[in-house]
């Protein structure tokens, strides 16, 4: 690498990465119903007209640049994140003031207990309400709720957006996001921010971004776009994720290499150039007062797209933000230790991120988008580190040779 990739990220920029990441993550969305997201990014690329739309059957967004080179004669790196977040979709007005909504995603029994909840109807109206009963994930929970404050489900049509009550977004004192959705709107902010840099360098028109819908309930968006079949097979694909932050993946450590998730490994040799260019990054930074922090992580916790690429044929991996309250649940490991005070009292809150983790994120993609073609093959790398030591392998012998009978080493060959 011949330059930090954070050098070429000016402030100016990253204030408008902060207002990129500020504003997705409080948009409503939900698996199925990602449209307030995709108007988001429609009015980002009008401003671009370097830039370009392809939209598969499944409505998943494929953004290249104008002038991108032929898969054939320089394979895409995709960098790709998911547009929906776990969230309520009306069903039906029941009455009054009773709708019945499905809830699409993975949160667990004891938040859906008289929780608060808001409904956003399509005018961008905010009505609360308060969960009455919720069914089992089946695969979609059905839940029924009643308008609070004897509200009116006027204007309220199937298919509206509810979340979870949430006060709105800040950023603490110490540089923490708090807001609604960062699983994974913060990932299509820094995944934004990457391609915004990058679509300035001529030798980057490779990197594409692929934004797929309906992850949250099994990442049927992923799956129809492999079914497609539209992505070339050359193409190498780095999902972003916002994963479960734990002692030893800790919130403001950096962005983090994923190496796998419960589901499977992801490709060993395009995580390990990663993981280079990461490393190249923190070297370069060493007492610059800029310093880049980076994790390398299993995280097996939950599973990611990348291991529906790879079972289509793809090399993928993942980097992923450290986020707290995942999926909004808020105290979550005494909830799932069934600690009483905790499951009487669960609620869900807004996730969680460090600030400073995103930009890293930003900068390790756009390190990658210039510079991960220069990464040797590890084979490569393994062979140099061969040919600069293997003089410790070259004294076994007594006569300064290798003794291959093993003698030296108090070895015989059996009879």
């Amino acid at each position: 690498m011949n330059d930090a990739a954070g050098a070429v990220i000016n402030g100016q920029a990253r204030r408008e990465h902060e207002r990129w990441l500020l504003e997705l993550t409080g948009i409503p969305t939900a698996a199925g119903r990602e449209h307030r997201v995709v108007a988001w990014i429609a009015r980002w690329l009008a401003e671009r007209d370097d830039l370009q739309l392809r939209t598969d059957r499944a409505g998943n967004m494929e953004i290249a640049h104008t002038e991108a080179p032929d898969p054939t004669e320089r394979p895409p790196l995709y960098i790709t994140a998911h547009l929906d977040h776990p969230a309520f979709v009306v069903e039906q007005i029941v009455g009054p003031g009773t709708v019945r909504l499905s809830f699409r995603g993975g949160v667990l029994d004891p938040y859906f207990v008289n929780a608060p909840i808001q409904i956003i109807t399509q005018d961008d109206r905010v009505v609360r309400a308060t969960l009455l009963e919720a069914g089992p994930a089946s695969p979609h929970r059905d839940c029924l709720a009643e308008l609070d404050d004897d509200g009116s489900t006027d204007g309220i049509a199937v298919g509206d957006i509810g979340r979870w009550e949430n006060p709105e977004a800040r950023v603490t004192d110490d540089g923490i996001l708090e807001t609604h959705a960062c699983d994974d709107l913060a990932a299509v902010a820094a995944a934004l921010g990457a391609m915004d840099v990058l679509r300035g360098h001529e030798s980057a028109r490779h990197v594409r971004l692929l934004f797929t819908r309906a992850e949250e309930v099994g990442f049927i968006g992923a799956i129809a776009a492999m079914r497609e079949g539209w992505i070339d097979k050359a193409s190498r694909l780095v999902l972003l994720e916002n994963s479960r932050a734990f002692a030893e993946s800790p919130i403001d450590g950096g962005p983090i290499v994923r190496v796998g998730d419960r589901m499977s490994t992801f490709s060993p040799e395009l995580t390990s150039a990663f993981a280079k260019v990461a490393e190249d990054i923190a070297k370069q930074r060493e007492g610059s007062g800029d310093a880049f922090r980076w994790q390398r992580k299993l995280m097996p916790g939950g599973a990611c797209e990348a291991t529906v690429f790879q079972a289509w044929g793809y090399e993928a991996t993942c980097l992923c933000l450290p986020l707290g309250n995942y999926h909004n649940m808020a105290n979550l490991a005494e909830v799932q230790a069934k600690e009483p005070d905790a499951v009487a009292s669960a609620r869900c809150g807004p996730e969680q991120i460090a600030l400073s983790d995103f930009h890293g994120l930003v900068d390790l993609l756009v390190g990658a988008g210039l510079h991960l073609a220069e990464v040797p093959p590890m084979i490569e790398r393994l062979e140099k580190l061969y040919e600069e030591r293997k003089g410790v392998l070259e004294d076994l012998g007594t006569d300064g040779g290798v003794d291959t009978e093993g003698a030296a080493w108090g070895l015989t060959r059996g009879a």
